[in-house]
Parts: structure tokens; C-alpha cells; sequence
């Protein structure tokens, strides 16, 4: 059952693995994405300036950069099972933002929602596994009943 387990996990990991690499490689198409789809706060804007200032790149960028980085990272970690708690609570929280803003069915008609839906239940799926990933955590589980924890 181990072998299954630390299968799954490397199967789970390339999803994230390929879609960060897929970003860094596309650093403009993955900002002008970020920048139809997320506005920046007001309160962050002097923030912000400074960042473009220091960088000499828009706002979205080194957030595409980013993003990327912390997908790789943290599907690495998830595959070579170092950190896969922590790394696993760190994704479903971006996975659920990545959901919210930008698979946002509820405000498109319903023909054309579809697939946006499709995509946000997807999402929500990949969330249910990194939470089994952050349950099981590191550690060898003993022969106890499934829903012993429970």
C-alpha cells in the first residue's frame, strides 16, 4: 500500500510540477492573464509602485513569476514527500483562489459557464486531494480503522 501511496502522490505532484513550468516559460502570457483577471487592491498600490520601480516589470509579472515557482516548489515537495503537509495546506489555499478568481461560473450565463464550471469542480477535486495529502502527512499510518481519527 505504500508503493501506492507515494505513486499517487508523484502522479498528484506533476499537475502542479508542469503547470508552474508551463508559467515560467510564458512569463507575459501568464501576467497579461493575472492582470484581466485580478485587480490590486488600493491600499497595496504604493507597494506595488515600488516593486515595478525596483524590478522595472508590471506588477503581474513578478507575480507570474512567482506563482510559477511556488507551483514547481511546492509540487517537488509533494513528489519527494519533504514538507507535503505544509506544501499541500499552502496549495489548497492558492487553489481555492485560483478557483475563485478565475473560474468564476457564477457570473456567466449558463450556456456559456460550462466548462467554467467543469474547471472550478475540478479545482475543488484537486482540493479534496491535497487534503488527503495534508492528512496523511509523512509519517507511516498503523494498521488502525480508516476512520479511526474521526
Amino acid at each position: 500500500m505504500p508503493a501506492f501511496i507515494t505513486f499517487g502522490r508523484i502522479l498528484f505532484a506533476v499537475l502542479f510540477i508542469y503547470s508552474g513550468a508551463t508559467q515560467l516559460f510564458a512569463i507575459q502570457a501568464t501576467a497579461e492573464f493575472i492582470s484581466a483577471k485580478v485587480v490590486i487592491p488600493a491600499l497595496l498600490t504604493p507597494y506595488t509602485t515600488q516593486l515595478e520601480t525596483m524590478t522595472g516589470m508590471s506588477t503581474p509579472q513578478p507575480l507570474a513569476i512567482a506563482i510559477g515557482v511556488f507551483q514547481v516548489i511546492s509540487g517537488l515537495m509533494i513528489a519527494l514527500n519533504f514538507g507535503a503537509r505544509f506544501f499541500a495546506i499552502l496549495l489548497i489555499f492558492y487553489v481555492a483562489a485560483v478557483t475563485f478568481y478565475f473560474h468564476d461560473f457564477w457570473n456567466q450565463s449558463p450556456p456559456e459557464n460550462a466548462k467554467t464550471l467543469v474547471e472550478a469542480l475540478k479545482n475543488l477535486s484537486i482540493i479534496g486531494g491535497l487534503f488527503m495529502i495534508a492528512g496523511y502527512g509523512r509519517s507511516p499510518r498503523t494498521l488502525e480503522a480508516v476512520y479511526g481519527d474521526v
